[in-house]
């Protein structure tokens, strides 16, 4: 058996979890945020002394590793490894925006070759987005995009794609195309991180507690053709 804390604070809403054996027992969200630094020392207490009452040793430390917020994914990355240094116990890693994906496939029904496009907005029309298909295989990495009617287009010509995160709202009026596909309220939640934390647990695929950075959106700063910035 194995029970995991998972820890979300990519974007302005902070959420704790804790599963067992990749079911849920514990859940609380904060969407009124960024409160990162109010509600998450409260909400990792709160998860601890549960799993603590219900005599469940937490086995790992699971933290969704960007892109997101250098604020939010610092605060949340300095709370999941103190927790490990503390408990001595292991780091694992989840990608936000492949963790958005996952209440896709729960809720929503897609079609076989469908794509999956999650959205972190950026500015004016721009946002960090990643594609992939419905077993979560990469198949274009996380990149900053300016959108327009062509930005997807090669995707679309060849599959439904659908659009979701708070980066997919304002991409609405501007992707027409008939396989383009809009899902509202899809957030980046600690309680939808449970699967790819528990394959990360089952592969060894744990990180370096003292060296581990998350992804920040900041990081592609640099990258960025002069007229985005």
């Amino acid at each position: 058996m194995s029970c995991i804390l998972h820890i979300e604070t990519s974007t302005n809403v902070c959420s704790v979890a804790v599963s067992e054996d990749g079911q849920c027992i514990f859940s609380k969200e904060d969407f009124k945020g960024p409160n990162h630094a109010v509600s998450l020392g409260t909400y990792v207490d709160e998860a601890l002394s549960f799993a603590d009452s219900h005599a469940i040793p937490v086995d790992a430390v699971a933290v969704s590793c960007g892109p997101g917020s250098y604020t939010g994914l610092r605060i949340g990355v300095s709370m999941a490894k103190g927790i490990c240094y503390a408990n001595d116990i292991k780091l694992l890693a989840v990608p936000t925006l492949q963790l958005m994906c996952v209440p896709i496939l729960l809720r929503e029904m897609v079609e076989d070759d469908a794509l999956l496009c999650p959205m972190l907005d950026a500015r004016r029309m721009e946002v960090y987005a990643a594609v992939y298909d419905r077993a979560l295989r990469e198949v274009r990495p996380t990149q900053a995009d300016v959108v327009d009617a062509d930005t997807y287009r090669e995707l679309l010509d060849q599959h439904p794609v659908y659009f979701f995160g708070n980066g997919a709202e304002k991409c609405m009026g501007v992707i027409g195309h008939p396989n383009a596909h809009f899902i509202p309220d899809i957030h980046p939640l600690a309680k939808w991180m449970m699967p790819l934390a528990e394959r990360r647990m089952m592969n060894g695929q744990y990180e370096d507690v003292a060296y581990f950075v998350p992804f920040y959106l900041k990081d592609f700063v640099a990258k960025m053709p002069k007229k985005m910035l």
